[in-house]
């Protein structure tokens, strides 16, 4: 029924199950998500009617200063530092992003270091991966995430793909191979892999990993269908403790127990990292 003013008022979305993916950097995160997307059939559909979507936490960069986008311009500037995010604007976007609610995210521009004035309007969806290298590490925005998936990649192979993405930015090699030694691979090791104990299932070799991959998309499906109580009881024993979940190796044993419709067994909490 039309309101007074004639328009049709906005129905209520029921509020969607949030998921956060963390990782190092070039670990793969957006390529799990995009997959996520591509085998769940959203990656085609219009934005306004997709059921599930992809958030980064690089749009949430500080607009920086003149004096710090000099140093960003020289690779001097360490975009990896939790200071380096608008958490505040980041946990306001996803609050009402939890509520159900219309948004627009910002829109940052990794070649000239800046946020730009256009932003983008995310509309609610019934799923939203939020992925990034520090999405686990404020506490405020890692308690609001349902799921936390940590993509798990070896350090080597996230090197070399972050060195072919920043050439592609037009960054020469000196200055990519600096940047990682002074900031990246430090900031990782202080800030990120510490927050590896917070997931609730460990990836490893990220989308190569394809057992892990459909495991969390039929996961999803079953949100979408409206039944997550079996993995929600599946997370918890009888003491109430929660289990982290790292899935195996792609072998063609481990096919077979997808196959055969069998999850991985779940390992406890305390395994190390």
């Amino acid at each position: 029924m039309a309101s007074a003013g004639g328009a049709e008022p906005e129905r209520p979305h029921p509020k969607p199950f949030l998921i956060g993916v963390s990782g190092g950097t070039a670990s793969g995160k957006s390529t799990v998500c995009e997959k996520i997307m591509e085998l769940l059939g959203q990656n085609e559909v219009d934005r306004r009617q997709r059921k599930v979507l992809i958030l980064s936490q690089d749009s949430f960069y500080k607009v920086l200063t003149a004096e710090q986008k000099a140093k960003a311009l020289k690779g001097q500037y360490n975009f990896d530092h939790p200071d380096a995010f608008d958490n505040d604007l980041m946990h306001t976007t996803l609050k009402n992003i939890v509520e159900g609610k219309t948004v627009e995210v910002p829109t940052y521009d990794f070649v000239t270091h800046s946020r730009l004035a256009e932003t983008t309007v995310v509309y609610p969806a019934d799923v939203v991966l939020f992925e990034g290298i520090l999405v686990f590490y404020n506490q405020d925005i890692r308690d609001m995430f349902h799921l936390r998936l940590f993509v798990d990649t070896d350090s080597d192979v996230r090197l070399s793909r972050r060195v072919l993405r920043d050439m592609k930015r037009g960054r020469d090699l000196e200055q990519i191979l600096t940047q990682y030694t002074t900031f990246v691979k430090p900031a990782f090791e202080e800030f990120c892999l510490p927050t590896k104990k917070y997931a609730d299932v460990i990836i490893p070799r990220g989308v190569d990993n394809m057992v892990a991959i459909n495991l969390i998309v039929q996961h999803i499906q079953d949100i979408l269908n409206g039944d997550i109580c079996k993995w929600q009881r599946g997370a918890m024993n009888g003491h109430g403790r929660t289990y982290k979940r790292p899935f195996p190796e792609q072998t063609e044993s481990s096919s077979s127990v997808l196959a055969a419709g069998k999850r991985s067994h779940l390992e406890s909490s305390s395994r190390p990292h």
